[in-house]
């Protein structure tokens, strides 16, 4: 989908993916779905309501997955 929106899971980020890196994520899939880099003064609300959305949404994947072959999460 959008090659910028980098993998914040181990392996490919040894450590837990901080909040800034889940709203980078979040705020690169609004734009692509958007197709606004940067939304209008009319459309800001939305726009930012959106990106707050994908990053709780992306937190709450982040937290409940298991990866095969890493330490026990949330042991």
């Amino acid at each position: 989908m959008c090659r910028s929106i980098k993998t914040l899971r181990p392996p490919a980020l040894p450590e837990e993916a901080t909040d800034d890196e889940i709203r980078a994520a979040a705020l690169q899939y609004v734009r692509k779905v958007s197709g606004f880099r940067a939304p209008a003064a009319h459309n800001r609300e939305v726009f930012d309501e959106a990106v707050d959305a994908v990053a709780a949404a992306t937190a709450k994947l982040l937290a409940g997955l298991e990866v095969r072959g890493s330490s026990a999460r949330g042991a």
